[in-house]
C-alpha cells in the first residue's frame, strides 16, 4: 500500500472511529428511547450536535473509503477496514469507561493479525 493510500485508509478509519464517538456521546446525552419517547427521540437526533457530527464524521469516512476503494482491491480494504473495532473498543474502553473482557481481547488481537496477514507482502 503506497503513502496515499495509507492516508485515505487511516482517514478513514479515524473518521469512522470519531463518528462513533461521537454518537456514543450524542446517545449518552439523548438518553434511553422507548415506544413512550420515540418521536421526541427521533426529532432530539435533529438537535443533538454531537450525533450531528458522528454523522458528519460517518460521512468523511465514507468518501475517504470510497476513494480508497478506487485504488485498492477491496479484498485488501475491507479487512484493513476492520481496525475501526479494534479502535471503538479502544475508545469504549479509555473514554467511557466500558470494561474489556479478555474473550474480546482475544478477538481484538486476532483482527489485527488477520489484517498483518492480509497486507503482508513476500
Amino acid at each position: 500500500m503506497s503513502p496515499p493510500e495509507l492516508g485515505l485508509l487511516l482517514l478513514s478509519i479515524l473518521a469512522s472511529v470519531a463518528g462513533q464517538f461521537f454518537l456514543k456521546a450524542g446517545a449518552l446525552k439523548l438518553g434511553k428511547v422507548n415506544a413512550g419517547n420515540l418521536s421526541s427521540h427521533v426529532l432530539g437526533i435533529l438537535a443533538t450536535p454531537e450525533l450531528l457530527l458522528g454523522l458528519t464524521c460517518y460521512g468523511l469516512g465514507a468518501v475517504a473509503y470510497i476513494l480508497l476503494l478506487t485504488r485498492v482491491k477491496l479484498s485488501i480494504a475491507a479487512p484493513c477496514a476492520a481496525l475501526v473495532y479494534v479502535f471503538a473498543v479502544l475508545v469504549g474502553c479509555f473514554v467511557f469507561r466500558e470494561p474489556v473482557p479478555f474473550s474480546r481481547l482475544v478477538g481484538l488481537g486476532l483482527i489485527i493479525c488477520g489484517v498483518v496477514l492480509v497486507v503482508w507482502k513476500s
